[in-house]
């Protein structure tokens, strides 16, 4: 299969004028969700009420919508199921794996994963007692950092803020071969890379779809249990829709079979219906190309930006085997540089503390939205036209 990107590009309702680099932070509309959304709304909510649950499919939309993004992720079919946020979904991947290494009390991340995947460590650890501790080092010291003393490894397999990426079965053998479990985030390598979660022996994986799934904006999250683990890995949130016969009632929990136990509570059904509609984009879409195509993107903006903008210093690893999709540059100005690009029509965003980022999608930006993103940005940067008091004005979202 070879996948046609101007077709793909048509798929999206994009604004006129727009080059649009922010999909890894929140991914654009495909034309298809508002109509796919008004049908969950008038047609099945609005006409058939709450029959809609049965006649419309919602009940079994979560693990339908599962194998869908397992074919993206690498993942074997009917083990992985939709719901939640991508936080509730690092909880309980984090729960049930501690609770399948009792010998063991540290979980192992680094510096460079998402905030909040460590916070919601923390707090597990907190509730577990003062045994149970985070550990965390450098991105690149994650390696020899894995010894005897720990349960669980818990890492983004791409950095949000540098694009860095781990290696995935690199670091997975080497947890196991300490005696480890290992949970992978896939928020910003799911739809970005060749995910190969089960070919490179993950136990657990968990990934957002509102990034390069383009499901919108609070679009709900996936979690993947290996198939070794899946009857075994015990739900520290058992909610009753994850429960083996949920409209028995019963007053005690009895975890269902596979991956329905990783279910919590009521699915979201208007956004997996817009998930829906996105993911159809994806049909006739080979990862390998979606990979190729994003590196020359990648590789494009980098060179280009390093011979207009000087004072720009690159973030990003340079080898192609260490890095997602994603271009990030640092400067002390990163904040007032951001809102000036988007004040031209140029969208990427800012992360602290001095980290200008970039996605590149292959669906949707080709190699004149690189070239006229570096136009913009040199003259940002040549004429000084970020240093401006409407520029550093902080917003509550970077």
């Amino acid at each position: 299969m070879t996948t046609d990107f101007t077709q793909t590009r048509a798929m999206f309702d994009l604004p006129d004028g727009v080059i649009y680099l922010d999909g890894n932070s929140l991914g654009p509309m495909p034309r298809a969700a508002a109509d796919r959304v008004a049908q969950t709304v008038t047609q099945e909510w609005g006409k058939m009420l709450i029959t809609g649950w049965n006649k419309a499919g919602w009940m079994e939309q979560p693990t339908r919508v599962g194998n869908r993004i397992a074919r993206l992720i690498g993942a074997e079919p009917g083990h992985v199921v939709m719901g939640d946020t991508l936080s509730i979904k690092v909880y309980q991947a984090l729960a049930s794996a501690l609770e399948m290494n009792p010998g063991r009390k540290v979980i192992l991340s680094d510096t460079g994963n998402f905030p909040s995947d460590l916070y919601m460590a923390e707090g597990l650890c907190r509730t577990l007692g003062p045994d149970y501790s985070l550990k965390t080092v450098a991105p690149d010291k994650v390696m020899e950092a894995l010894d005897d003393s720990v349960a669980v490894m818990m890492v983004t397999e791409v950095d949000y803020r540098t694009g860095r990426r781990h290696d995935m079965a690199a670091l997975t053998a080497r947890a196991h071969q300490v005696g480890a479990l290992a949970i992978w985030d896939l928020a910003h390598s799911a739809g970005a890379l060749p995910v190969e979660v089960a070919a490179g022996g993950a136990d657990f994986a968990v990934g957002c779809t509102y990034k390069y799934l383009n499901s919108g904006p609070g679009g709900p999250a996936f979690i993947y249990v290996a198939p070794r683990h899946s009857d075994v890995a015990r739900p520290a949130l058992s909610g009753w829709l994850g429960h083996e016969s949920p409209f028995a009632f019963d007053l005690s929990y009895r975890p269902g079979s596979g991956i329905e136990r990783m279910r919590v509570g009521t699915p979201p059904v208007l956004q997996l219906a817009a998930l829906e509609a996105a993911l159809d984009v994806w049909d006739g879409v080979d990862m390998a190309d979606i990979r190729t195509a994003s590196l020359a993107l990648t590789d494009r903006f980098i060179a280009g930006v390093e011979a207009s903008c000087p004072d720009l210093v690159l973030a990003t690893p340079r080898a192609h085997a260490e890095r997602g999709s994603q271009v990030s540059f640092r400067h002390p100005e990163g904040y007032a540089i951001m809102q000036a690009l988007i004040s031209h029509d140029v969208i990427g965003d800012f992360r602290a503390p001095d980290i200008l980022r970039f996605g590149f999608t292959p669906l949707f930006i080709d190699a004149a939205d690189v070239d006229g993103a570096v136009e913009i940005l040199a003259r940002i940067m040549r004429d000084s036209l970020w240093n401006r008091p409407e520029h550093r004005i902080r917003a509550r979202v970077t």
